[in-house]
């Protein structure tokens, strides 16, 4: 495993209409909605670290602490970033923001953790047993 602090990873999007918040049902609200701004800088973690968690290994978000300060309209390109800044066990701490062409949208933490892929759905399909 090649994990340390300083790992960086952006990923970038243009806003449609399925990613504005009216969308989701904020009626009125045209602009990019914070929970397509979350997904875009956890996909930012997830780029900074690709490649150097251990083969056969997933992350999970398991937290997140953002401030949403400006709104992005749709055509708008949004880049956000992630930086690896602490390492506690399995789990990853990252900071993240992200910009349009103008101005800083957003930022906070990002918390992640390593996990099997096959540990982790054999528990989902646990549960999906039980509500059957």
């Amino acid at each position: 495993m090649d994990l340390h602090t300083g790992l960086r990873g952006e990923k970038e999007m243009t806003v449609t209409q399925s990613d504005l918040a009216s969308f989701a049902g904020n009626i009125g609200a045209e602009t990019l909605s914070t929970h397509c701004v979350v997904l875009l800088m956890e996909m930012a973690a997830r780029q900074a670290i690709a490649g150097h968690i251990p083969k056969g290994k997933i992350t999970l978000g398991t937290h997140i602490d953002i401030r949403h300060f400006a709104a992005a309209p749709i055509g708008s390109r949004v880049r956000a970033v992630a930086r690896l800044i602490a390492l506690e066990g399995r789990k990853l701490h990252f900071y993240v923001a992200a910009y349009d062409e103008f101005e800083k949208l957003a930022e906070g933490e990002n918390e992640q953790i390593i996990v099997s892929p096959n540990a982790f759905l054999e528990k989902l399909q646990h549960k999906a047993d039980k509500q059957m």
